[in-house]
């Protein structure tokens, strides 16, 4: 049976971070500890997981009831590719730390609602709580704040090294709000890892977001600073309908907001006259890449037809454009696509052909996955014997051409 998406409710009222909430601060809020970093950071990248993922779901017929973090970690050892001196176990956010950007009365109405796994209808409709895609589930805290804990502290960590890469799975929550839930995402981890990069001295960070979805949250939390440009690439039309060509945020955005369809020839065009010129351009000090897998053709949630091979190349050229990089997760519906997607970037990272022939023990992890979902009933094969897809090359259309003259026009 499919799992039925729950109504994304849309808001056509303006949306502002004031500035004073991101203004730099003093950086003890983000507890720094060099000791809790893996042994071969910053030499190498270092991935960050955590086990909670593994038995924590939003529930039985949401979207985001599938695994997506576990299976990645689990997929790069048994093809060797991570091992304890490249791996983190994030920590959790406390409740002091997410209050660096989330309203305090907000942060604890999320820990009331795991406590006591009611909302009161009053919470309900302030918080966005137990309604509108952002479930009361038994994790409704702790699984937000360790991914966002983990933005934290790689964001910390990253500017405490002259180069770096940190590749954080559960993170790319774009949608929270200071004070309320959003499009699955309670709290919001990009904007307190880049609040952390910029509490530690970095000037200037740019944000790259690759998912079907507009950022919104981020773009919203850093609208008219001009030391965070972010950069949004994402399917026009789809929720949460923000985002258009036009939309400069003050002058510190660009959105590539593309037609269905996009195939890989036009999003390599993308990446290629766009993404990576805009970030150049902007001499960031640290990179963040937002890596959500709905836009590619095996994702339910969107009209995009990218193939994985799609994100990997965007991922290669973008993260030399600055010396420090945070590489996040983001949206991805679809088990098998999702895990496939990340752990390929995971090997990009790494300098790794993704191509590789998997061996039994990695089979076996995406053999042992499974998806409520029409989809999920008979997958094909290559679904477990690879994690390359066919690359989906086509024509490139003139609207493609428009989004990147106007993107780069002054």
């Amino acid at each position: 049976m499919d799992a039925s998406p729950p109504t994304l409710a849309t808001d056509d009222r303006p949306y502002r971070v004031p500035a004073a909430v991101t203004a730099r601060r003093d950086p003890a809020w983000t507890r720094y500890d060099a000791s809790l970093l893996p042994p071969d950071f910053p030499a190498r990248p270092i991935l960050v997981g955590n086990d909670i993922y593994r038995h924590s779901v939003y529930g039985q017929r949401h979207p985001l009831s599938i695994q997506r973090v576990t299976p990645v970690i689990d997929l790069a050892r048994a093809l060797g590719w991570l091992d304890d001196r490249a791996y983190l176990e994030s920590p959790r956010a406390s409740p002091e730390q997410l209050q660096r950007f989330h309203e305090p009365d907000y942060v604890a109405a999320v820990v009331e609602a795991e406590r006591s796994r009611e909302v009161p209808e009053a919470v309900r409709e302030r918080y966005n709580i137990g309604r509108n895609g952002n479930p009361v589930f038994a994790e409704i805290f702790r699984r937000p704040a360790t991914s966002s804990g983990a933005s934290i502290l790689a964001g910390a960590a990253l500017a405490h090294v002259p180069r770096g890469v940190i590749h954080s799975l559960a993170g790319g929550t774009h949608h929270g709000r200071r004070g309320m839930a959003w499009g699955f995402c309670f709290f919001n981890d990009p904007v307190l890892g880049i609040l952390a990069m910029l509490d530690h001295g970095l000037r200037r960070v740019a944000y790259v977001d690759l998912d079907a979805h507009h950022g919104d949250g981020v773009q919203d939390a850093f609208h008219h600073d001009g030391r965070v440009l972010t950069v949004s690439i994402h399917e026009a039309g789809r929720w949460p309908k923000t985002g258009p060509l036009h939309d400069r945020a003050g002058g510190t955005a660009r959105n590539l907001p593309v037609p269905a369809g996009l195939n890989d020839s036009e999003m390599a065009l993308l990446v290629e006259r766009a993404l990576v010129p805009l970030v150049e351009g902007f001499r960031p000090d640290a990179l963040v890449i937002q890596t959500g897998a709905d836009g590619l053709a095996d994702d339910p949630q969107a009209k995009l037809e990218l193939s994985n091979r799609a994100l990997w190349d965007a991922v290669a050229a973008l993260v030399p454009t600055a010396p420090r990089v945070l590489v996040v997760g983001g949206g991805g519906y679809n088990p098998w696509s999702v895990a496939r997607a990340w752990t390929g970037i995971w090997a990009t990272l790494n300098g790794i052909d993704p191509e590789a022939a998997l061996p039994a023990r990695a089979e076996q992890v995406l053999r042992g996955l499974t998806w409520n979902h029409s989809r999920g009933r008979n997958p094909p094969e290559h679904w477990f014997t690879t994690l390359a897809d066919r690359r989906n090359v086509g024509p490139v259309r003139d609207d493609i051409h428009r989004i990147i003259e106007a993107v780069l026009a002054p």
